[in-house]
Order: structure tokens, then C-alpha cells, then sequence
């Protein structure tokens, strides 16, 4: 079809703005000052905690003769949650500027970036010249221990059981203390003869927990670690509840060893006493992740005795709530519990509500919850005729469920 001489004339007219317009950008392109002048400096900060916001520092320096504008790209993983927008900067020639990248974690372990992008404008703001400079930044981001509200309840009770007020404890295990005058009410049997003949008065004995014990926390890190619950996975319940744990038993004075293990360590935390077990414990759990395998517990339990000759309380933490998946344990945990006292905690999904009419699908996962529930029941009855304890809670409540089980093993004077 041959076209109309106006339509060869509007034909001519817009390729010549085509034209026109790939020119300007190729012109506006070429203007633009030369990215390859900029020097870039990161500072990061090498931990923060999950969900805590922080900041990564970019200095950028232009040494190049001519004013740059533009924008620049921090290329930090999506789990960083920055900006999706890039900021716009303005460089003097001969000067520096700082762009603040934020962050806001919503994954623990590692965060990284790789290269920063950065962009100059020509002078007609169309086109521009970009380029990659590499520039690696790395951030750990660790457990956030929410689990650190229940400490201070959980220091008072212990400084009662320490003999830091007038509440005192006696049972097998526990430490002579002091002397003191008896108060009616005391226990008789705590009475000091050979004190109270060489006195004017009745003098009573007072008594405080043991210290010096080893506590062997165990978080398996298997398949069954990796299940939803709640907000999280398991793991992460797990990481809380042996974090105030830890938190707890240091201050009691007792040793505390961390050991994370499916068929191979992933993390171990050993002879780290005081302030410095805190910042250890989180820095080892930070990067492990649950692996898609069945647990080696007689290596599990291998690793325990290799920690320490003699722990006096041993805790794992993992989810046994299948009989079938859950015969490797149960044949492997007599053999720790002959020599030591073993708890086993287990975390659990939070019981939903049921609705007055339920529909079909509701009603099938009531029933899967209830099944679930039942099989959880037979291998806790099978953890205590293997010799140990058995703990289950949802995320929030099973730490300080163990923290409390630990206190009541200090008071008793089994531990």
C-alpha cells in the first residue's frame, strides 16, 4: 500500500524525533560526569537484632573535576528490608557526602551486599552513566531473646534460693551457707547443737543450691526444627528458651555448655563464663539454619559426654511428637539419663479456637490438631519411662517453663 504524501510527512516527522531524541540521550549520556571518579567507603555495624532497625554508611567521594548528580544503590539482600527507593545524591567536585542506608532485619543469620550501584545524570536529566563498584558489607543478625522479659522474676526467686533474703532451702545437694539465730517457724532439724551449746541462743544452719553444675543445652537442629510455629520455626523457640536458660544458670554460678547438632556440630558454645556467655551464645546461633535431616542422636549424645564428664542437668530441645519418627530417641535416651538428670522440651503450636459451625476444612484440621496432640502425648509418656522429663509449650511460654523446672531442681537440692 503506498502511502499518502501527509503520511509520508508524519512518518518523517516522528522518526526525525526519534532521531532527535536517541541523539539528546546519547549526548546527555556522554555529558554526564564519569562515575568511575567516585571512591566508595561502606561502614556497617557487624551485629544487630532481628527486627531491630540499624543503618549502613556509604562515602561516597568525588574526584572527578565536575559536579555529580544522580542516585545510588546499596545491593543488601530483600530479607534486609531497606528502601525500595534510591537515594538521590549531589557530589561537589574535590568532596565527599554520606548516604544512610536503613536496615531492618527480618531474618537472623548473615546479611550481605555485595557491589553498590551508583548512577550520574547528565545535564539534561534524560540519560546518564552507571556503574558498579564493588564493595562487600556483611552483618550478623542475631536471636532477638524476647525470652529476656521473664529474667528479672526469675533472678529474684533465684536470689531468694541463694540466701540473699530470709528465705532459706534445704534438701540433698545444697551447700552449708551460714549461721544464723533461729526464728519460730524454722525448720528444727536445720538447728546447730554444737553452735547453739557454745552461744546464748539457738543457732540454725542455712543452706544454698549448689553451684559449680554443668548445664548442657542440646538444640537439635534436624527436619523437625524446621516447622512453622507460630511466627517462626522452631528453632527459633528453641534458641529463646536456651538463651534465658544459659542467662539464668550463669548467674546461679553453674557452667553452661551450648551444643548444636543433626548428624554434624553446627554450633558448640563451651568454658565461656560471666558477661562474655550472652554475646557468644547468640553470635553461634545467628548463622545456623535447620537442615533437612533426621537427627544422629547416639552422635548427639557422643557430643554431650565429650562437653563434659559429669553434667549435672542436661536439656534438649527438639520435637519428638511422632512415636514412629521418634524411636531413634527414645532407644538412644536411656543412656543419658543413667548418668545425668534430662529434660526434654518441645515446642508446640498454639491450640486455635473452634468456631461454633465449623466448615469442612475446619473441621478436618481439628481433627489433625487432636491427632497430632494424641501422638504428642505417647512419646511424652515414652520420654518419662525413658528416665527424663518432658516439657511442652507454645514459643512464648516454654522458656520460662524450663527457666521455672531449673529453678525447682535448685530448690529441691537435685541439682
Amino acid at each position: 500500500m503506498l502511502l499518502s504524501a501527509a503520511g509520508v510527512d508524519a512518518w518523517l516527522a516522528a522518526s526525525g524525533w526519534v532521531v532527535l531524541c536517541v541523539l539528546a540521550a546519547l549526548a546527555d549520556a556522554l555529558a554526564a560526569p564519569d562515575p568511575r571518579r567516585v571512591r566508595v567507603e561502606r561502614t556497617a555495624p557487624r551485629r544487630v537484632l532481628l527486627g531491630q532497625p540499624a543503618a549502613s554508611e556509604l562515602r561516597l567521594r568525588n574526584d572527578g573535576s565536575r559536579m555529580l548528580r544522580g542516585r545510588v544503590r546499596d545491593a543488601w539482600q530483600p530479607t534486609a528490608m531497606t528502601s525500595a527507593e534510591h537515594p538521590l545524591i549531589s557530589i561537589p567536585p574535590g568532596e565527599s557526602r554520606v548516604v544512610t542506608i536503613p536496615l531492618l532485619p527480618r531474618r537472623r543469620g548473615e546479611l550481605t551486599s555485595r557491589f553498590v550501584v551508583l548512577r550520574s545524570d547528565g545535564p539534561l536529566r534524560i540519560a546518564g552513566r552507571q556503574l558498579r563498584v564493588d564493595s562487600v558489607g556483611a552483618v550478623r543478625v542475631l536471636p532477638p531473646f524476647t525470652a529476656r522479659r521473664h529474667l528479672p522474676s526469675r533472678l529474684a526467686r533465684l536470689r531468694e534460693l541463694d540466701g540473699n533474703t530470709s528465705v532459706q532451702v534445704r534438701g540433698q545437694g545444697t551447700e552449708f551457707d551460714s549461721l544464723r539465730e533461729y526464728v519460730r517457724g524454722d525448720d528444727v532439724r536445720s538447728i546447730d547443737w554444737r553452735a547453739t551449746a557454745r552461744s546464748a541462743t539457738t543457732m540454725l544452719r542455712t543452706w544454698r543450691p549448689e553451684r559449680d553444675r554443668h548445664v548442657v543445652i542440646v538444640i537439635d537442629t534436624g527436619r523437625t526444627a524446621a516447622a512453622r510455629v507460630g511466627d517462626g520455626v522452631r528453632m527459633d523457640a528453641a534458641m529463646e528458651a536456651a538463651l534465658l536458660l544459659a542467662a539464668l544458670a550463669s548467674r546461679a554460678g553453674d557452667h553452661t555448655h551450648l551444643l548444636m547438632f543433626d548428624r554434624v556440630i553446627r554450633a558448640r558454645v563451651s568454658r565461656v563464663e560471666g558477661p562474655a556467655l550472652l554475646p557468644a551464645l547468640v553470635d553461634a546461633m545467628a548463622p545456623v539454619e535447620p537442615q533437612l535431616i533426621d537427627t544422629d542422636w547416639d552422635a548427639a549424645f557422643a557430643q554431650v559426654r565429650a562437653l563434659t564428664s559429669r553434667p549435672s542437668l542436661v536439656v534438649l530441645l527438639t520435637a519428638q511428637d511422632a512415636a514412629e519418627a521418634a524411636r531413634g530417641f527414645l532407644g538412644s535416651l536411656p543412656v543419658l539419663t543413667r548418668r545425668t538428670h534430662v529434660l526434654v522440651g518441645t515446642v508446640t503450636d498454639e491450640a486455635a479456637a473452634r468456631p461454633e459451625r465449623p466448615d469442612a476444612a475446619e473441621v478436618y484440621h481439628a481433627a489433625a490438631v487432636q491427632r497430632a496432640e494424641r501422638d504428642a502425648a505417647v512419646v511424652a509418656a515414652a520420654i518419662r519411662r525413658g528416665g527424663a522429663e518432658a516439657i511442652a509449650a507454645d514459643p512464648e511460654a516454654l522458656p520460662p517453663r524450663i527457666a521455672d523446672r531449673y529453678l525447682a531442681l535448685k530448690a529441691a537440692g537435685r541439682l
